[in-house]
């Protein structure tokens, strides 16, 4: 079955190594992204034309009300969307909550009353969470909280925890709409490999983004994939393999949270 995928944020790493493996399924994307100097980075990216790639031109920091979202659904028509967005420490405080946590919110809102999508993948980080995970452990938990949640990274704390939260509530209560918080590690540049997915045995540890851009792939992908939060560190796993039985599992690593 073919589907139309809406990446939002889609000049970004992650989501330039996912828009070929979109198209390799003979699927339909659709690229937004903030600058028209943009565009020949996107199209480069239509290598095998196997799919059909649309570029749009469209900032995610004017999407400052859920209206705005409505928008751009309405234009694209998508059934999938990715929301792999992100401030990256550009811009102070104020940029980073005004993507991370107001864009996000607003699509999502926007996604889950509009019958048409079935799936919405949040692009996150597995430090994203209240409390420690029950199968990690405490001590290496509250060193990390405490140097990267509540200190180099608050800001994106605040924001990701924030729309995490949100998605989750909204999924879980949606007759229409699937959405997974997937929350890789500290990302790298390192080849793909194999994964440990789902829960994961601890905070600390590396995501390749190119394994990540084919998780996503493999998630949009798999029948019967259910709302929840999917931790993803580099490991041995085979990708498709975790990927099955993440969704046999039912796995959702908001576990122990209040979420």
């Amino acid at each position: 079955m073919s589907h139309h995928v809406l990446v939002i944020g889609g000049h970004g790493k992650i989501a330039q190594l996912l828009t070929p493996l979109l198209l390799r399924r003979s699927w339909t994307v659709t690229s937004m992204i903030r600058s028209q100097d943009q565009v020949a980075d996107i199209e480069r990216l239509d290598v095998d034309k196997s799919g059909k790639l649309n570029v749009f031109v469209h900032s995610i920091e004017d999407v400052t009300a859920q209206e705005h979202a409505a928008t751009i659904l309405e234009k694209v028509n998508p059934d999938y969307i990715v929301f792999s967005a992100g401030a990256g420490g550009r811009g102070g405080p104020d940029r980073t909550l005004k993507i991370d946590r107001d864009a996000a919110i607003n699509f999502v809102k926007t996604a889950s009353v509009t019958s048409s999508i079935a799936r919405f993948v949040l692009v996150s980080y597995n430090g994203s969470r209240r409390t420690a995970a029950p199968w990690w452990d405490e001590a290496e938990w509250d060193q990390y909280n405490r140097s990267v949640n509540n200190g180099s990274e608050s800001t994106y704390y605040q924001a990701k925890i924030t729309a995490d939260e949100f998605l989750h509530d909204i999924a879980l209560n949606s007759e229409s709409m699937t959405g997974i918080s997937l929350r890789p590690g500290v990302l790298t540049e390192a080849a793909a490999g194999g994964v440990e997915l789902g829960k994961t045995s601890g905070v600390q540890g590396t995501a390749s983004r190119k394994t990540v851009a084919q998780v996503i792939s493999a998630l949009l992908a798999a029948p019967d994939v259910q709302s929840g939060w999917i931790d993803l560190l580099d490991g041995n796993e085979d990708i498709d393999r975790a990927v099955q039985k993440v969704v046999e599992d039912r796995v959702d690593t908001a576990e122990g949270e209040s979420c």
